[in-house]
């Protein structure tokens, strides 16, 4: 068969949802008329529904779709965000801020953490926050578009609502979406490929590419295939959730707050009409009902859902694509949100795929280098969540005993060991988390370098006192002249005021 008379590659998506749309939309926009894309759903299936914070990579996502990012944001109720405040992690009353910026300015030779140890070493008493804009503008309430992208950030959205607009991306270019559930998976007879996906309508849909998008069953990757399933548990120790939605008590702050409590954290991410929260928590520390309980004696605002309740364990499928299919989000594995990282490990496969998307048969060597590549990512995100367990100094409960004294992967001993003896931290193969996010967490779980750099001691005293106070000086002068979050908000992408949910108009009677 000659290229111009090739036919489309059958793609099939099995599951909605933010990984499906998420996938289609892509898929649909790049590859064109070069493949006839399916996606298969239920209505009748619910999906999480929670992935309300996000981080930086979702903005670039958004560019190569072609998205506009003020209808975008005002069709999913979304507000900016600049980071993560982290509330008792070192120990209960401790407070730390990991931004999506950078801090100071590095040289070629180190980073600026370096010349900032000196000069503490030396009598400077500023904070390492005062000298990043997006910790200072988040902590401020402020935000701005700025020229030349020199604000770094990211959204508080609603999930579901990004997945209707990707969905009518999609389909827009030619996606198509199947109404039904899937009741068989039928697989080749001799290679054990998946062949079709029959519906319990009795309709098959036939493909050559087979995404799963089902969530946590992983209907196709696992309990068709049985890629099988690596459980990180033991690092990560809390396995379950419970997510609602309140109202808003004021206006929205331009980041996500993540807040220890003795057995997990609970989460407060504020969109624009709603905030959602969550209580993380390990299950052999605290039960369901009591951790309802502490949900709902720290919320702000009126409830206006009824609970989510979540069981989940933390892991990775130990191989992404097999054979002709690709999990995506959840079907993948799942590390718990503390970081914001489920999105984004979703459009990382999707576009990982599209970069790897085969023309006739599928490369056995393309399958191996995804899967490395995807390992590789879930291993790093894997280490940076940890170091918020390990890094504490709270032995208040059970659960923070377990984590503070808990064996950790070696990968992590040698990162965090590093920093603590010499003030280093290196950033290794397209890494998501950068050196600033490491040096932010870490001095913010109380890890601190013993030493720095030589090459900050070249400064003189005076120039040192120059370099900090212009860097500190020009930081405090820009977010001074940003507006508001909120009024920026409102002015840019101000949403429609939603209808009621009923569970809210039956409170009010």
């Amino acid at each position: 068969m000659t290229d111009s008379n090739r036919h489309p590659r059958r793609i099939v998506v099995a599951g909605g949802g933010t990984a499906g749309w998420m996938a289609a939309a892509a898929i649909a926009r790049t590859m064109g008329r070069t493949v006839d894309l399916t996606l298969v759903e239920s209505d009748a299936i619910g999906t999480v529904g929670v992935g309300e914070s996000t981080i930086p990579p979702l903005v670039t996502y958004n560019r190569l779709l072609g998205i506009n990012e003020a209808e975008f944001m005002r069709a999913t109720q979304a507000t900016f965000k600049l980071g993560v405040l982290f509330d008792d992690w070192k120990q209960v009353g401790s407070r730390y801020f990991h931004s999506f910026g950078l801090t100071g300015k590095d040289h070629w030779s180190a980073g600026f953490q370096h010349f900032w140890l000196h000069g503490r070493a030396n009598g400077h008493g500023q904070s390492y926050d005062d000298y990043c804009l997006e910790l200072v503008a988040a902590m401020q309430g402020r935000f701005a578009h700025m020229p030349e992208d020199r604000m770094n950030y990211a959204y508080q959205l609603d999930s579901t609502l990004y997945a209707k607009v990707l969905r009518q991306m999609a389909e827009a270019d030619g996606a198509k979406r199947v109404e039904g559930r899937i009741a068989q998976v039928e697989q080749h007879g001799e290679s054990g490929d998946i062949a079709a996906l029959v519906l319990d309508s009795g309709k098959r849909v036939e493909g050559e590419l087979f995404l799963d998008c089902t969530g946590f069953r992983a209907l196709l990757i696992e309990q068709t295939l049985h890629a099988g399933f690596d459980d990180w548990t033991h690092h990560l120790p809390c396995d379950s959730a419970i997510a609602i939605q309140t109202e808003n008590v004021g206006p929205p702050v331009p980041y996500t707050r993540a807040m220890a409590h003795d057995a997990g954290w609970q989460w407060r991410i504020p969109l624009q009409h709603r905030s959602g929260n969550g209580l993380v928590y390990c299950s052999r520390y605290l039960s369901r009902d009591d951790a309802l309980a502490r949900l709902l004696g720290n919320i702000e605002g009126e409830a206006l859902t009824e609970p989510n309740f979540l069981k989940f364990t933390s892991g990775v499928r130990r191989k992404q694509w097999y054979r002709n299919c690709v999990a995506v989000g959840l079907s993948s594995g799942f590390m718990e949100p503390l970081e914001s990282t489920a999105i984004h490990l979703i459009q990382r496969a999707v576009l990982r795929l599209i970069r790897m998307m085969p023309q006739g048969e599928i490369s056995e060597r393309d399958i191996a280098e995804f899967n490395d590549q995807q390992h590789a990512d879930t291993l790093q995100i894997r280490d940076f969540l940890i170091l918020h367990y390990k890094a504490t100094e709270r032995r208040d409960s059970p659960f923070w005993r377990y984590c503070g004294t808990m064996e950790i992967p070696e990968t992590l001993a040698q990162k965090i060991e590093l920093f603590r003896e010499t003030g280093r931290v290196f950033r290794r193969n397209e890494e998501l988390f950068a050196e600033n996010s490491w040096v932010q967490v870490m001095m913010g779980q109380g890890i601190m370098p013993r030493a720095y750099h030589p090459i900050a001691e070249k400064l003189r005293a005076d120039e040192l006192d120059a370099l900090l106070g212009n860097l500190r000086d020009t930081v405090a002068r820009t977010v001074a002249s940003l507006p508001e979050h909120g009024a920026y908000v409102a002015r840019y992408c101000g949403a429609a005021q939603p209808a009621m949910p009923a569970a809210a108009a039956m409170a009010r009677g």
